[in-house]
């Protein structure tokens, strides 16, 4: 951990005490294949896994989508229906983490806002490359906007958002339904320090290229497991910075500032305004990338999540 005045107190504590407890469980590799990794991954992420606050109703779902049968968390704050739903991708660099490791998270949004969530377990690269998750997160989308009043959904009142990865994720498949379901409006896109440009040029690449958690050397590993194809790219469905970002609904963006995305989130802001789209970001200063998992450890961590949660309540 460098030694940054910039770094919230609370944030270099709790990042001290993840590292002791990896200390205790094999290294985590980048050599394929994965699963053992994974296995330590969310085996180290669940120590922070907090059943609270308890909902109405959490349940997984089963559905049918291109082929393969996908798992959604849903967690329903009230009994009574329909509710307005968050459909919220968890990160991970499209490699790593899972709908587990993000319930607490997908819990507090929901207790805060009184939105339905539903946490998608989409496929993870390098063994599904682009754009197979994206293709099965527009589905889902699909698949609530037009059958959600099982579940005890709102169909015409739906958000999507993601942190990282899924972040990416969300705001692709926001453009891909913009072409491809022109009918289907989404309410908002909640956006937690996503990646939004595969160039990695930014000064905030160059400023936290190391020792800030999430390494350039990472996300140089992310990009290739998520888009081995460099022609793949180029797609604003890949690299929505790319895009013309006309027509999609309000945006929430939530930037760490320590962290070698925060430059391209900035960019991402720039850009949806420069397009007309109704834009609310906000930058937590001393924290690093993932630091919504650390709700039970850093205000800061705490503060974002209700400030997402009280722009869900005025918008979806």
């Amino acid at each position: 951990m460098p030694n940054d005045p910039r770094l919230d107190p609370e944030m270099a504590a709790f990042t001290a005490m993840m590292e002791a407890r990896a200390a205790s469980y094999p290294p985590q590799s980048l050599e394929r294949p994965l699963d053992a990794s994974r296995a330590v991954n969310d085996e180290l992420n669940m120590t922070l896994f907090d059943p609270e606050p308890r909902m109405a109703e959490s349940a997984d779902k089963w559905l049918l989508i291109r082929g393969r049968r996908l798992l959604c968390r849903l967690h329903r704050p009230r009994t009574d229906a329909p509710l307005p739903v968050l459909i919220y991708l968890h990160g991970g660099g499209w490699v790593w983490n899972s709908i587990d490791t993000h319930d607490p998270l997908m819990r507090r949004y929901a207790a805060g806002s009184g939105c339905a969530v539903i946490g998608p377990d989409y496929a993870l690269s390098p063994e599904a490359v682009f754009p197979q998750a994206l293709e099965e997160m527009a589905a889902v989308v699909r698949w609530v906007a037009g059958q959600g009043g099982e579940w005890g959904l709102d169909p015409s009142r739906i958000v999507l958002g993601g942190d990282s990865a899924g972040a990416n994720l969300a705001l692709g498949a926001a453009l891909m339904l913009r072409q491809s379901d022109p009918d289907l409006h989404l309410r908002g896109l909640l956006l937690n320090y996503g990646v939004f440009d595969d160039r990695m040029a930014t000064p905030s690449y160059a400023e936290f290229a190391e020792g800030y958690g999430l390494t350039r050397e990472k996300m140089r590993f992310y990009w290739d497991c998520y888009a081995p194809n460099p022609a793949d790219r180029l797609s604003p469905y890949a690299a929505p910075i790319r895009a013309d970002l006309r027509g999609l609904p309000p945006c929430l963006i939530h930037i760490a500032e320590l962290d070698v995305l925060s430059d391209e989130n900035r960019e991402m802001v720039r850009a949806l305004r420069a397009a007309g789209v109704a834009v609310e970001e906000d930058t937590f200063p001393g924290t690093l990338h993932g630091f919504l998992r650390a709700q039970s450890h850093v205000g800061a961590a705490r503060r974002a999540v209700e400030a997402g949660a009280d722009w869900l309540r005025r918008t979806a």
